[in-house]
């Protein structure tokens, strides 16, 4: 294999590859609008069935709403800049690449860094939210839920490697039906809504915590504008994952057209779902907020109350459905993400080889998702294996560790691609930009400030430090084989090229 020393900024070195690597890493371009919108949407989907309820707890309804929609203004200015950039920097490498382009390598890389621990262990929160909905619906017994979880992984791991197409069309299918049982769910609580008695049922009790108010009416904010602060990170469960839409460039049949179109088409549809859900579900007889706050099946709780056990077990099987819309899409991601990496030599590059027949990133995929996997087992079984079930599950695995550790890299990832975007409109102002944000750099400054105080109020969170931690022992591992390794033999990509242009003429 020919390869051309290249010394680059930052320290690194490059080889350039011959044909022959780039055959071996081929993606194959499918994707239009619509099948972007499916990405995006069933990304986060999940998160409208599972997740987001536990702010109550913090924050009260009128808390849960008000940090919903500061959340939901942080990922606005988030998604303008990624639907900016993405069709200006059309490759698979999305925040990585963003980066790369304004920051050089090691801000490319650090910032690819926190957005792999997005990705490789959101897929891994969702699955287990997928167990604990399954096990509603089947009675399966906790201690069961480690085979459940290896199951999902192998039936979507599949989907994903056997085609583009295919994976695609199982996208838009899910998102579809999982969309429909939420607009049936709204329809139905409609008819069986009481907002005062039921979502204002929570109260301040004398040692600070949530208190149950069995007549409801109370306050809109019990716990002040702090509650609000301190639900921002379970209100990012409604929106998180869209921002992974970018990571499809090369697989979009017009990215410079289609990808913005897809971003925002997502992030609207997402907004109307995620504001009916936040009023309806609470408030929906027999339900209320201060349930909801400790509930591990919200939509599906609500359901209940409607429609009885023999209903809700429909509605279950969509939630599923809804649940397993995110966990195909975000390991779709997790395997773009990877191979986006290892492709440019920062990760391993046989990492990036794809499938010589489907032409799909199955050995990022694969490797991904047993990383996944492993932090799941070994986590599930440090906190005994399951212990008392559902209590375990949620409130260990889940709250304590997983969900936060997925939270504390994409608000990372969110950061460092805000700043990218500043950057490159003030370093390249003059490259081609089909779609200009139309909140520009004051937008992309909101983000960076929300994304920050939304991590700050995370690490308020006592159980927040089991997760940090462990991200942190990522991201330093990862520095470290960069350091040694990787920024050694870094490889000529369309990112890369794009970059080394770019900043030649800046």
């Amino acid at each position: 294999m020919a390869e051309t020393p290249l010394v680059g900024r930052g320290g690194v070195k490059y080889a350039s590859r011959d044909k022959s690597y780039f055959e071996k890493r081929g993606l194959q371009r499918y994707a239009g609008v619509w099948s972007l919108w499916a990405l995006g949407v069933g990304a986060v989907i999940s998160g409208h069935f599972s997740g987001w309820n536990f702010g109550f707890a913090t924050g009260g309804w009128g808390g849960m709403l008000v940090a919903g929609i500061i959340i939901a203004i942080m990922y606005l200015g988030l998604v303008f800049s990624i639907a900016e950039m993405s069709p200006a920097l059309p490759h698979t490498g999305a925040a990585y690449s963003f980066a790369r382009t304004s920051m050089g390598p090691w801000g490319g890389f650090i910032t690819g860094l926190f957005e792999n621990v997005e990705y490789v262990l959101t897929p891994a929160v969702i699955v287990t939210f997928i167990s604990a909905y399954f096990g509603s619906i089947t009675g399966i017994e906790p201690a069961y839920y480690p085979v459940l979880w290896v199951v999902f992984y192998l039936i979507f791991l599949g989907l994903n490697i056997f085609g583009v197409a295919l994976s695609y069309r199982v996208t838009l299918t899910v998102t579809l039906i999982a969309l429909a049982g939420l607009v049936v769910f709204w329809i139905s609580a409609f008819g069986h809504m009481d907002f005062n008695r039921w979502a204002l049922n929570i109260g301040v009790g004398p040692d600070g915590a949530a208190v149950e108010l069995p007549e409801g009416n109370g306050p809109w904010f019990p716990f002040g504008f702090s509650g609000v602060l301190a639900t921002l990170p379970f209100a990012v469960w409604l929106f998180l994952a869209i921002e992974q839409v970018p990571l499809a460039a090369e697989e979009s049949v017009d990215p410079k057209r289609d990808m913005p179109r897809g971003i925002l088409l997502g992030f609207a549809t997402l907004v109307l779902s995620a504001f009916m859900i936040v009023l309806l579900n609470p408030s929906i007889v027999g339900v209320g907020s201060f349930a909801l706050s400790s509930s591990l099946e919200p939509a599906l709780f609500g359901f209940r109350q409607i429609y009885g056990d023999a209903g809700a077990t429909a509605l279950g099987v969509v939630a599923l459905v809804g649940l397993i819309a995110s966990f195909h899409t975000i390991l779709y991601a997790q395997g773009r993400q990877v191979y986006s990496l290892s492709r440019a030599g920062y990760f391993p590059s046989a990492l990036s080889i794809t499938h010589s027949k489907h032409k799909t990133p199955h050995v990022a995929m694969i490797t991904g998702a047993t990383l996944g996997l492993v932090v799941m087992l070994v986590i599930w079984f440090a906190n005994g294996g399951g212990g008392d079930g559902e209590t375990q599950l949620g409130d260990d695995i889940i709250g304590s560790v997983l969900l936060n550790m997925a939270v504390f890299g994409a608000m990372l990832s969110y950061i460092m691609q805000a700043i990218s975007f500043i950057l490159l409109r003030r370093n390249l102002p003059n490259i081609a930009r089909p779609f200009r944000s139309p909140v520009g750099i004051p937008g992309a400054i909101v983000t960076i400030i929300i994304a920050a105080v939304t991590l700050f109020y995370q690490m308020q969170d006592p159980n927040f430090s089991k997760g940090v931690v462990w991200v942190i022992v990522w991201c330093v591992v990862g520095i470290i084989y960069f350091a040694a390794v990787g920024r050694n033999r870094l490889i000529l990509s369309p990112e890369e090229e794009f970059a080394l242009e770019h900043r030649s003429k800046a």
